[in-house]
């Protein structure tokens, strides 16, 4: 099983998980973080970090997420691993609430 970013990561793009990650399976796009589903050892610490809940064990992935478990495994592949915590964007506030984020998903 692997841990899975979802929607609401996107324009947002918190990096406290990444901090906690004992494996660095977190890799960095322009506004969002996905995790590597074959770097996930399922250890479960990344989840709480989220302040924006962002981030859900696979088989409890919400019905209208699940795709996101697709879209981490293939952009993981094409970004590279984050393994420090960086400052967060400067609206990343404005962003949090807002929903249907999928179409601001910078590749």
């Amino acid at each position: 099983m692997t841990y899975v970013v979802t929607e609401v990561c996107i324009k947002c793009k918190y990096t406290d998980c990444v901090e906690v990650c004992p494996v660095d399976c977190f890799h960095e796009g322009p506004n969002f973080l996905v995790i590597d589903p074959e770097e996930c050892i399922d250890c479960s610490l990344c989840e709480p970090e989220c302040p924006i809940n962002a981030i859900y064990a696979e088989d409890e992935l919400p019905a209208d997420q699940q795709h996101f478990l697709d879209l981490n495994t293939e952009l993981s592949r094409a970004w590279p691993v984050i393994t420090e915590m960086k400052p967060h964007p400067d609206d990343a506030k404005e962003w949090e609430d807002v929903t249907d984020k999928l179409k601001y998903l910078e590749r």
